[in-house]
């Protein structure tokens, strides 16, 4: 559990965590592999938020996945990303999170991923948390906690009472 002081300070810019759904490049599960390359090429992205036709979340979908698919014995084949849908190879099972806000579940989660697709309890796609995101507010913590809080070591308050 994450101390309440230590919380108090990681979230007092918690709005920022939340990058809207607006805002955040995406695919659809219908869109053909060439069109998903292309817009992942273009935003220089390594992973994107696939949705289907009503703005709901189905998964997410990275650039080796769709570069494994263009690979023939000897040659590339980027031709064949016009046949494949984005649904047939995107990634299904990856975490995704329903408080933008709860900063302990986030970052147990950005431990392993660049960012954490929010999705409300009906599938709507609301938006993302980053890794990037979160790094600014543990920034703000390390170099601030001392001008809001005064920090005593246990051993050094043990000895203290002891005097």
């Amino acid at each position: 559990m994450i101390n309440s002081a230590i919380k108090g300070m990681l979230t007092e810019n918690q709005e920022k965590f939340l990058i809207p759904a607006a805002v955040v490049a995406n695919v659809l599960e219908s869109n053909n592999l060439y069109h998903a390359f292309l817009v992942l090429t273009k935003i220089k992205y390594a992973k994107i938020v696939v949705l289907n036709n009503d703005g709901k979340y189905r998964g997410l979908l990275s650039l080796p996945m769709i570069t494994e698919q263009m690979f023939e014995t000897e040659s590339i084949d980027v031709e064949k990303l016009k046949s494949i849908k984005v649904a047939d190879v995107m990634q299904t099972d990856a975490p995704t999170i329903a408080d933008p806000y709860d900063v302990e579940q986030d970052l147990h989660l950005l431990t392993d991923q660049p960012f954490l697709p929010v999705v409300a309890e009906n599938g709507d796609f609301t938006g993302i948390v980053t890794r990037r995101e979160l790094f600014k507010a543990i920034n703000h913590l390390v170099h601030d906690m001392d001008e809001e809080y005064d920090i005593i070591s246990k051993d050094s308050k043990m000895i203290t009472e002891r005097e």
